[in-house]
């Protein structure tokens, strides 16, 4: 201390119904999140939860601002459906400083008991893509476009396409390109096609519904990436959205990549709520 020219320091003493800093939020940190991740403590009332490996991060937003509401303890993740890489930080926990009332911890474990956890790590195993090029006058145009931003784009999140295909655009081709696509099983299917969608009942729409896809959701609140046409074959998330692949800056499909190789269904609804932070570009 009198190296460093200190004369005086803090200390504090646990009074009874009080639990340290260090305890309280490593109590929250266990109910806080689940899936590849691990725990670390750091000092000062701290522990950070990292990714064991590569991972969609989800989050349910409404539990975590109703945890940040308590006086004792505050929470920041990843934004909802973020992809992480092994040994990221995912989340952070910290606690007021010194000491935490018990009182308060028991309400915040409470409701993380009742509600289960703030952010699940969805790993990302293996996938594999699938891309259809497709063109009014000839499929290898689009694939002589897109392909590097394509290469590019699905590199950010460690895949590559593992099949791919390119065809005219017209209802017999698409068709049978999405049916060859899908018999291989992917994890997802990439659309890319020259044409923007006037909705589900353009070319690319109707292949969808004559393959007996669900369309899940058409438009998005995301700029750019507005035309955005989600449909699920069974499991196999189908996403067009035209126009994204002509520039590899941030756009819709950056936003759905990570929930679709971790093999997470992406509703309607979670695609509607993209439009707060929306605005990309």
């Amino acid at each position: 201390m009198q190296t460093e020219g200190m004369s005086e320091v803090w200390v504090t003493q646990l009074e009874d119904g009080e639990v340290s800093e260090d305890d309280a939020v490593l109590t929250v940190g266990r109910g806080v999140g689940s899936g590849a991740l691990e725990m670390r403590p750091a000092p000062g009332g701290r522990v950070n939860l990292m990714a064991t490996e590569d991972c969609c991060v989800l989050v349910d937003d409404e539990l975590l601002k109703q945890i940040n509401c308590t006086s004792s303890v505050v929470i920041a993740t990843l934004p909802n459906l973020s992809f992480a890489t092994a040994n990221q930080r995912i989340a952070t926990i910290k606690s007021s400083p010194f000491a935490v009332a018990q009182s308060q911890l028991e309400t915040i474990t409470s409701i993380l008991k009742e509600r289960g956890a703030i952010l699940q790590a969805r790993p990302i195993r293996k996938p594999t893509v699938g891309v259809l090029y497709s063109d009014p006058i000839n499929g290898d145009r689009a694939r002589m476009l897109f392909e590097g931003i394509v290469r590019q784009r699905l590199g950010r999140f460690g895949v590559s396409a593992n099949f791919a295909l390119a065809c005219l655009e017209d209802e017999e081709e698409v068709t049978r390109g999405l049916s060859h696509l899908i018999r291989t099983k992917p994890t997802a299917i990439l659309v890319a096609s020259t044409t923007a969608p006037a909705g589900p009942e353009d070319v690319i729409g109707r292949a969808i519904v004559r393959l007996g896809c669900h369309t899940e959701r058409f438009l998005a609140p995301v700029e750019p990436g507005n035309l955005l046409l989600l449909a699920y074959k069974d499991d196999i998330p189908i996403i067009s959205a035209p126009g994204c692949h002509r520039s590899a800056k941030p756009n819709v499909i950056d936003l759905l990549i990570p929930p679709a190789l971790a093999k997470y269904r992406i509703s309607g609804w979670e695609v509607a709520c993209l439009g707060h932070g929306g605005l990309l570009g």
